[in-house]
């Protein structure tokens, strides 16, 4: 079984046409959060998901971003995503903000071996908030995997590409589809296949894309600048 992982897309068209290209044939597609915010095609990525999750065994669980358009908690944010929450919820039609509501915080799968997966965007301690950069140190995952049951941990949120193995057991960061910020520009994902040995049978991979459209489309949209800037180096 291929499984592939995605995160963090944020209204990113071009780049997560590019990834999709390398993924559809996956067997399944698991997603830690953030489908928009910070870009200028919300619509296109929310609807092009609802009609894959129709189609497969496709997952999704909502990310702080998503969960900020919709239901309005944005007051944590920085002036820059605030403004692209409210421009958000100005144009995404209804059916993709209640698509949006519907998303779970968490989600669980288990793969053909029995090996089983908590997914969540932040952490358990903080599903919608907390960052699991890294760098932290041993002591923090350790920490964060005794309130996971399950075997393995994905997560989404700092857009840095991550894996960590303690006593067989893994948190893994696919990285960012849309905005990636390790410094590399290109459109980030994560495959596993299941009839490798573990621990090591994920491998991750980048995409270049079309981050001139979608810069483009930032700025046509009125959205801030800076948010058009940072995609092309990866920060």
């Amino acid at each position: 079984m291929r499984v592939a992982l995605i995160s963090d897309v944020h209204s990113n068209w071009e780049a997560l046409r590019a990834v999709w290209r390398e993924i559809r044939g996956a067997d399944v597609i698991l997603c830690m959060g953030d489908l928009v915010g910070y870009g200028a095609s919300p619509n296109e990525v929310v609807e092009f998901v609802r009609k894959e999750m129709e189609k497969r065994t496709f997952l999704c669980i909502r990310g702080n971003h998503d969960n900020a358009i919709a239901f309005g908690a944005d007051w944590a944010f920085n002036p820059y995503a605030r403004e692209a929450v409210r421009w958000h919820q100005r144009v995404m039609s209804i059916e993709n903000l209640e698509f949006l509501r519907r998303l779970p915080v968490r989600g669980l799968f288990t793969d053909d071996t029995g090996r089983s997966y908590l997914l969540i965007h932040g952490s358990p301690r903080a599903p919608l908030d907390e960052y699991l950069f890294p760098w932290l140190p041993d002591s923090e995952f350790r920490a964060v995997l005794s309130y996971v049951k399950q075997d393995d941990l994905l997560v989404g949120h700092t857009h840095i590409p991550m894996l960590k193995i303690f006593d067989g057991r893994r948190i893994i960061n696919p990285g960012s589809v849309g905005q990636p910020r390790d410094g590399d520009w290109r459109a980030a994902y994560a495959v596993m296949d299941t009839g490798k040995e573990l621990p090591d049978n994920v491998e991750f991979h980048r995409v270049e894309y079309n981050v001139e459209e979608s810069a483009r489309k930032i700025i046509e949209a009125g959205l801030p600048g800076f948010l058009a800037e940072r995609l092309y180096d990866g920060r």
